[in-house]
């Protein structure tokens, strides 16, 4: 018998990551010069071959065009049903995946952030914020997860204190900005590993925790501004860490006093508006603040209070920036701008276990998430219900810490006290903007908006109007003692008013009046 044999070459594979921004360009052309990439079209225009290229694709898509005109391939011919199918489906989630810290001695996790590219990987701030926490073989370390490999982390961060919170920059994706526990301001490129590039020197850093730190919407994509229960509102720029550019003191009392302010617990910024930002305290009070103010004591433009406990988020509703949301105590509250020095304008109901995050849905506006302290996350769709939450789901038998929304709104993460982040995928009825659905949530929140405005003003009107009569009425000294007198006569007078209503007879008069008799 023959025996035949076939050799074949063998073929290493290897999954390699390419960050592919834009090509086409020369060698000696930066894509990031704007003037350097419209001197080379300009070039490239002037071209007799160009000219000839774009006249003869010109007619190719021409006649594409024409195709399309004619036909549309891609319309849809049952999409009214369909709709009608999604309305019937009821509220529903469902875990995908669970992320463990891979640390022996668990920590909570504190913060999440998503990638701006996709949301293809995940950031995750490790940190004990029990107070004088000294257990042994705590690491100090914080993650980076790729969400098709969540065994192990892509990047280990190493920094010099625990993460308390930590984020992506949207401009620049390898830059990574991140708030230690013992005030210090920290930030890593992704490509240099996971050593930090440069950090803030501890004495001029924050004293306490970095409870939030934000990214701003720059020039040169560096810029980040920080706060702390401190009591200050650091301004940084990652080019130079050495001090910080720019300082407020959140002293609502305008005195610019340390001794005065108070500490910040969230901190919020949206692109949307670029010179304005939130913060919110340990003692209850949401304080916006306007960065282009002239003095420091200017910066803070407008208080809201309305919290019983430390707000623990704060941040704008992307549709509506006017518009935010907070968390603390026993409830979430949703503010307006347009009211200045009033309560808020909706509310939750009071919860029994407390609120420790919440977050906007990004793809439907009356949608929110906010997280309890019995690993219960409710979903609110405050154009359907108020009352109560439109789907509350057991997601651990530990508090929820974190919460952080892709930008899709599909996937949600969960960081519970023990280091696990649950991913939940939302069923498709909460992560798709129906027909007119922010047209009806405006109206809903300028509705709200006129009601709290009428009474406010009735308010005050009521205030004026006591005072007036306090002004009318003569000021007469009255004497305690006989102010005390008549009420213990008015009390005892009502007492035998109503003993013998009842028919019963006081002890204390019956002898009397047998002594009377006798």
């Amino acid at each position: 018998m023959a025996v035949h044999e076939v050799n074949t070459e063998r073929v290493q594979v290897s999954v390699k990551g390419v960050n592919h921004v834009e090509g086409g360009w020369p060698q000696h052309i930066d894509p990031k010069n704007s003037e350097l990439t419209s001197r080379y079209r300009e070039e490239v225009e002037r071209e007799d071959v160009y000219t000839r290229s774009v006249q003869r694709l010109g007619s190719l898509v021409e006649h594409c065009i024409r195709q399309n005109n004619a036909i549309d391939i891609y319309e849809e011919y049952f999409e009214e049903e369909e709709e009608e199918e999604e309305e019937e489906e009821h509220p529903s989630a469902k875990t995908i995946s669970v992320i463990r810290d891979p640390n022996t001695t668990k920590r909570m996790a504190t913060h999440i952030s998503w990638h701006p590219d996709a949301n293809r990987a995940m950031a995750v701030a490790y940190c004990s914020l029990d107070f004088q926490d000294s257990r042994k073989d705590m690491s100090f370390d914080s993650y980076i997860w790729d969400l098709e490999k969540p065994y192990s982390p892509e990047l280990t961060l190493k920094p010099s204190s625990p993460l308390v919170t930590l984020e992506y920059n949207s401009k620049d994706w390898h830059h990574v900005l991140g708030g230690c526990y013992n005030g210090q301001i920290v930030y890593w490129d992704t490509r240099k590993g996971g050593l930090p590039v440069e950090m803030t020197p501890v004495e001029l850093s924050h004293r306490d925790p970095v409870y939030g730190a934000c990214w701003l919407p720059s020039r040169t994509g560096t810029e980040c501004f920080s706060g702390s229960t401190d009591g200050q509102v650091l301004w940084w720029d990652i080019r130079k860490m050495s001090q910080p550019s720019e300082k407020l003191i959140l002293d609502i009392t305008k005195e610019d006093q340390l001794k005065k302010a108070l500490g910040a617990s969230a901190l919020d910024f949206a692109p949307a508006m670029p010179t304005k930002f939130l913060v919110g305290t340990e003692q209850g009070t949401i304080i916006s603040c306007n960065r282009d103010a002239k003095t420091p004591p200017e910066k803070i433009a407008h208080i809201f209070s309305g919290h019983l406990g430390a707000v623990y988020r704060v941040t704008r509703n992307p549709f509506f920036p006017k518009v935010f949301l907070s968390v603390g105590d026993w409830t979430a509250r949703i503010w307006t701008e347009e009211l200045m020095d009033s309560s808020s304008i909706m509310e939750t109901k009071y919860h029994t276990p407390y609120l420790l995050d919440g977050c906007w849905s990004p793809v439907k506006p009356a949608v929110f998430f906010t997280a309890k302290s019995d690993g219960t996350l409710d979903i609110w769709d405050f154009l359907f219900h108020q009352k109560e939450p439109s789907l509350s789901l057991k997601v651990s038998n530990d508090p929820l810490l974190s919460l952080c929304s892709q930008d899709n709104g599909r996937i949600l993460g969960c960081g519970t006290r023990l280091g696990i982040v649950s991913l939940l995928e939302i069923s498709p009825g909460l992560c798709t903007m129906r027909k007119n659905e922010k047209t009806l949530t405006s109206t809903m929140f300028e509705r709200e908006t006129r009601r709290e405005k009428v009474l406010q003003d009735k308010h005050r009107e009521r205030l004026l109007r006591e005072q007036d009569q306090a002004r009318a009425q003569p000021e007469e000294q009255e004497d305690p003692q006989e102010v005390f007198k008549k009420a213990r006569e008015d009390f005892f007078s009502i007492i035998k008013a109503e003993k013998r209503r009842r028919g019963q007879e006081d002890p204390e008069e019956s002898e009397e009046g047998k002594e009377a008799a006798q």
